[in-house]
């Protein structure tokens, strides 16, 4: 398999993901090509998805491409993998709070809003 078929692999089984998450979400580069955007667009606000796929995981540097690409105006994830293995996700220490916010934020988001029932008159 050629490495783009791979990264569109990746891609789509991230995109996978996150749906089963929760999450709104879908492969971007199909819709834009945009050479250094994010690899999979989602409802998580401020939140960067690079997704790797490959034998070799080196997240220092896809962790830099992914800073790299976000321009600071988002928090840098990898989602990685090697082939028949579980997909880990990256995220610098220093984001991981702000992270979980976002992630609750958007799971808020999408969820119904239910209102209780009214209170029976006695």
């Amino acid at each position: 398999m050629n490495s783009r078929a791979k990264g569109k692999r990746g891609e789509l089984e991230v995109a996978e993901l996150l749906r089963g998450m929760g999450f709104e979400a879908r492969r971007s580069q199909q819709y834009n090509g945009a050479a250094g955007g994010a690899d999979v667009e989602h409802n998580i606000g401020g939140v960067h998805v690079e997704v790797k796929l490959t034998e070799r995981l080196r997240p220092h540097a896809f962790m830099e491409q992914a800073v790299r690409d976000c321009k600071g105006k988002r928090i840098p994830t990898v989602w990685m993998r090697s082939n028949c293995e579980d997909w880990l996700v990256c995220v610098r220490a220093a984001d991981l709070f702000a992270l979980v916010d976002r992630l609750n934020a958007a799971r808020l988001q999408a969820r119904p809003q239910v209102q209780p029932p009214a209170p029976q008159a006695e």
